[in-house]
């Protein structure tokens, strides 16, 4: 591992950094792009005056990044956000959003708000709905500066075919509206996530930019509830787009039981049963799931790769997606915001930072409280995050490999 740590990282973790984040002027900025790791700016959260606000930060990042540079002139870019859900209150704020905006604004682009309607039933399975909850929590022009556009149409159905030619998929389905701008920012919410281990700009990528057909060919994972577990709540059915779900009698009681026929192994199912009785073969499942969703990542960035660039927030880390209809308590203290060209490498230190960072005893943490430890495996053992990380630069989305520079 080469890259640098931010200088509050834990002495385990300093052990297999190359050196401390380090103040760069703009012209050493420039000629740090030559090396073998991608730059990754970084500012705390600490103001003590409107000059330091982290609205200001937004926009110094912006600058420090370069990403004025990536938008052709008249440009339409798609500023690709998550309005969260009802009910979610740590959805990214976009008051900050408004930022950002501002700065694709100066640098001569046309920005949009936009995202992808949901493969489970909720707050975003379609366009109308969708656009009420990103007026409800202020993803619209007179509070973030830009209108919201739901990427894939009223119903998830308008996307374009993009060539990748990967293990899993020769192409891929991207929606039209992220497909057809000219320039894109990719705003993120870091957190967990019950099955990819952990949300940032590679699922924001994925997941965010995809149809539901493209949704359901990530997953394509089969789920299966443990009888002796569920307790017949029924949550799972209210959830289940694809009416997969029934109760069925046994040993005179009901329980849920899901058809694999019907199943597109959204995962709601997974992350609404409160008793965990629903589950999946984590061993043989995870990599093949994870892979496919990397795959996506990439098609979401083919043919404008020069035309985009990515800020990632590590404030509120929640365990779970944004997608949730809650906010359980965050794992770890705020940290901080990131911005880089290189969506792997961002993602990477994101992920260092939050694991070098103390966690919350009274969370959903079972483990890894410590500095240095795996805060996403510590809410969910099973999951495998790190294969996002791996397999993302082995397919040439980007590297792993990084310098973080502190504004």
């Amino acid at each position: 591992m080469t890259q640098t740590s931010h200088k509050k990282a834990s002495a385990a973790a300093k052990k297999t950094e190359a050196a401390p984040a380090k103040k760069r002027t703009p012209a050493a900025k420039a000629k740090s792009t030559k090396g073998e790791r991608s730059l990754v700016y970084f500012t705390g959260l600490r103001a003590r005056s409107a000059k330091e606000n982290k609205a200001q930060k937004v926009q110094d990042l912006f600058d420090a990044a370069g990403f004025a540079s990536r938008i052709p002139q008249s440009a339409l870019t798609a500023v690709k956000v998550h309005v969260g859900e009802r009910g979610n209150d740590t959805f990214m704020n976009p008051v900050l959003v408004r930022a950002a905006v501002d700065k694709i604004k100066a640098a001569g682009g046309k920005p949009f708000l936009t995202d992808t309607n949901t493969l489970y039933n909720g707050c975003r399975h379609n366009a109308v709905d969708h656009m009420q909850l990103a007026l409800e929590h202020g993803f619209c022009e007179p509070v973030a500066g830009a209108p919201f556009i739901v990427a894939d149409g009223l119903r998830g159905r308008c996307y374009e075919k993009v060539s990748i030619r990967k293990k899993h998929f020769p192409t891929v389905k991207i929606a039209s509206a992220i497909a057809d701008a000219q320039a894109m920012l990719v705003l993120s919410h870091f957190k967990g996530h019950e099955l990819a281990g952990f949300g940032g700009a590679i699922k924001n990528l994925a997941m965010g930019c995809s149809p539901s057909e493209g949704k359901c060919a990530q997953h394509a994972t089969k789920f299966y509830v443990a009888e002796d577990i569920c307790v017949g709540c029924g949550h799972c059915i209210a959830h289940c787009p694809q009416h997969a779900i029934a109760f069925v009698k046994k040993k005179n009681r009901k329980v849920a039981s899901i058809d694999p026929k019907l199943c597109v192994g959204c995962g709601e199912c997974l992350t609404v049963c409160r008793p965990k009785a629903v589950s999946l073969n984590w061993k043989t499942e995870l990599v093949p799931f994870t892979e496919r969703m990397v795959e996506y990542a990439l098609g979401a960035v083919t043919g404008k790769e020069q035309h985009i660039g990515y800020i990632s927030f590590l404030m509120n880390i929640t365990p779970d997606c944004d997608c949730a209809s809650w906010s359980d308590a965050p794992l770890v203290p705020d940290i901080g915001i990131l911005a880089s060209t290189d969506p792997v490498a961002l993602d990477k230190a994101c992920l260092d930072l939050v694991n070098s960072s103390e966690g919350f005893a009274h969370s959903l943490l079972r483990s890894g409280h410590a500095k240095g430890g795996d805060k996403f495996k510590g809410a969910w053992d099973y999951t495998m995050g790190n294969v996002q990380i791996s397999y993302a630069e082995e397919i040439g989305l980007g590297r792993s490999a990084y310098e973080l520079v502190t504004l």
